[in-house]
């Protein structure tokens, strides 16, 4: 054989291996892509919810209380006793934790699932579920705070839409139920009822926050976010919040101005608030740990015009003060499903299950 011929063949050859690898990394890339939504049956009176505990001990107490709440009206309650352990600041190990919430989803008798509240360890666990499983026994899933991490971990491997809402342990155990806005909300969001193929708007009464728009126009999308804090957080996982096309709703609690403008840069640098459609900025309570994180009476640099520094040039409808977070009006919102923001209406719109972008 000449030099030519084996030059040839030698090309031949890496060709054929370059072909074979291409096809090998796209099936890869195909298998690792996020699954399409899907929707969990929506509850009923007579359906049983379980209580988990994924993330900082709870108060049995509080607990209680909320399970007796939930049976008269109807609802049976489920709860392991191991959700009251205390492992240092969390409710139980990692494994515990991880167990728990796995068994929640495999039970065949339970319609729904509620953490019973956040604090911090979510993060902690999410490399031990398996988004299959959830996946193929879809429920619903409620909570907020820390729970940010199972909305944008659930949401993006196993395409399950979850509920941002109140925790378990809402209100002070002598409150008959919670405030009367977050839970007309909450059993809306949570309820199979009549109307649900129309979505609805949620009005805030006079005693809740009320919500003003940033740009004008509407836009429609899925929506992804949560606790600020939990969304940075998650930046460079598996579990990275994906914001293309999308709505984000964002919301904390004792940030100082200079924190939520540093996790706000980071998703700008990241590129996060390019190809945002619009956006939700809930409460951002300012009850702050030390008394100089305001820093400046400049009310360009207080929290709230932190916020309108990064959305008001992003030329797309926005919310801001919207009744959902760290406050007792605390609106329940399908993470991963479809909404409208008008900006001209100051309004949110939840869109029916078959809404599509």
């Amino acid at each position: 054989m000449s030099l030519y011929d084996k030059v040839c063949c030698t090309v031949l050859v890496c060709f054929l291996l370059i072909g074979i690898d291409s096809q090998t990394i796209a099936k890869e890339a195909n298998s690792t892509s996020q699954p399409a939504m899907i929707w969990p049956r929506k509850i009923r009176p007579g359906d049983t919810i379980m209580f988990v505990a994924s993330a900082s001990p709870l108060s049995r107490d509080s607990i209680m209380v909320t399970k007796g709440r939930l049976e008269k009206r109807g609802y049976k309650v489920k709860l392991d006793e191991a959700m009251f352990s205390e492992y240092g600041f969390l409710a139980g190990t990692d494994e515990r934790r991880a167990e728990e919430l796995m068994r929640a989803f495999q039970d065949k008798e339970v319609d729904a699932i509620f953490s019973g509240r956040g604090g911090y360890g979510v993060m902690r666990i999410l490399d031990s579920l398996d988004y299959d499983v959830i996946r193929e026994n879809p429920k619903v899933l409620t909570g907020y705070s820390d729970i940010t991490a199972l909305h944008l971990a659930i949401n993006k491997k196993a395409g399950l839409v979850t509920f941002h809402s109140p925790n378990g342990v809402w209100g002070d155990d002598d409150e008959p139920n919670l405030p009367a806005f977050a839970e007309e909300y909450f059993y809306k969001a949570l309820q199979q009822s009549e109307g649900d193929d129309q979505g609805y708007v949620i009005k805030p009464s006079q005693e809740v926050p009320q919500p003003e728009g940033i740009g004008k126009g509407k836009a429609r999308g899925r929506l992804t976010g949560g606790n600020l804090s939990l969304v940075v957080s998650l930046m460079g996982t598996p579990y990275e919040i994906d914001t293309a096309g999308a709505i984000l709703m964002i919301e904390d609690t004792r940030e100082a101005p200079y924190r939520v403008d540093r996790m706000l840069c980071q998703l700008k640098l990241a590129g996060k608030l390019d190809t945002l459609k619009g956006a939700v900025l809930g409460q951002f309570t300012e009850n702050y740990d030390r008394e100089k994180d305001q820093m400046t009476e400049d009310e360009r640099f207080s929290v709230t015009g932190v916020l309108r520094q990064y959305f008001e040039p992003l030329d797309i409808p926005v919310l801001i003060n919207y009744p959902i977070g760290h406050h007792p009006a605390n609106a329940a919102v399908p993470m991963g499903g479809m909404v409208e923001v008008d900006a001209d209406a100051a309004t949110l719109r939840i869109l029916p299950p078959t809404a599509k972008p």
